[in-house]
């Protein structure tokens, strides 16, 4: 089996409620990771991420731990960093053995075509988002923010981290009708370019299963915060499911 998981934002919007979503995945990791094919995350794993030179956020060591874990028993983890943790370099590579990508990226699947990726930006619309993702994307921004002292740096991440929707959402995300979702719009159009059988996708943080043209279908994973889902591919078909700890 192939994994897609997305969207957990830990850290956020308190430790108390992180560590529990910390928790579950852990679960989930020892259920199902251990014996996959490959893991995907789909990216706002965490609400926060930077890496200094030498620094980098504190916590977090069970899930980094149990991803090392996993990749030293030779199962591939691809790391997607999203709108939230795209300041993520080569620390998770170096330490933890994934391969990280910073766009979609299109691969060949037990004999299926895959577009994946974690989705923002992706699709027509939301040009002020674009032109703030290329301004955070930009080297020289980075390069300036690693001159804050970690303290300050880490300080003013976690500021506005408890202004991210993650701390403000009331509700879960709803679904907008497919011609309102961008990422539907971006499948169609790439469909037009080349064959795909399945786009999978994050930062949604709802769990869709669109069926974009016949036979293709656009799968977002939802997210760790609401609904607790992911996507399982079994060779054949991609199906997502809701996570239910044993303890439940």
């Amino acid at each position: 089996m192939v994994y897609f998981i997305s969207d957990s934002h830990l850290g956020a919007p308190d430790a108390g409620s992180s560590r529990y979503r910390e928790n579950l995945m852990l679960e989930w990791f020892d259920r199902y990771g251990q014996h996959a094919k490959a893991i995907y995350l789909l990216g706002d794993i965490f609400d926060f991420w930077f890496e200094y030179r030498s620094v980098v956020p504190k916590g977090y060591v069970r899930l980094l731990g149990k991803i090392a874990g996993i990749t030293d028993k030779g199962i591939p983890v691809h790391y997607f960093t999203g709108n939230h943790d795209m300041w993520a370099f080569d620390y998770f590579e170096k330490e933890l053995g994934v391969k990280m990508h910073r766009k979609a990226v299109f691969v060949n699947l037990e004999g299926k075509e895959f577009c994946i990726g974690h989705g923002d930006g992706l699709g027509p619309g939301d040009h002020g988002y674009k032109l703030l993702k290329a301004f955070f994307a930009c080297r020289f921004c980075q390069k300036l923010f690693s001159f804050l002292h970690p303290g300050f740096g880490m300080g003013l991440a976690a500021y506005f981290s408890k202004k991210s929707r993650i701390a403000n959402q009331k509700k879960p995300e709803i679904f907008r009708g497919e011609e309102k979702e961008s990422l539907v719009h971006y499948c169609r159009d790439v469909l037009r370019e080349r064959k795909i059988d399945f786009f999978v996708f994050g930062h949604r943080h709802l769990p869709l299963n669109i069926e974009v043209a016949p036979g293709v279908h656009y799968v977002n994973t939802g997210d760790w915060v609401n609904h607790f889902t992911f996507a399982e591919f079994d060779g054949d078909k991609i199906e997502l499911k809701s996570f239910k700890p044993h303890s439940g």
